[in-house]
């Protein structure tokens, strides 16, 4: 499942008119610090797995 350019103008505007422009930084900051938590356990699962085999 890919997120076109289009697609992505989209999220964004809804993102704006529903949190309107000063908490839109505040919530890419929420969203890529939750992101950057979960591919770092990932990551560690993936580790975990490798020591194992």
């Amino acid at each position: 499942m890919k997120i076109g350019i289009g697609e992505l103008a989209v999220i964004l505007f809804v993102a704006l008119l529903i949190f309107g422009p000063s908490k839109l930084p505040e919530f890419g900051k929420v969203a890529g610090e939750t992101l950057k938590e979960f591919k770092k356990g990932l990551y560690s699962l993936e580790n975990e797995r490798k020591e194992k085999e």
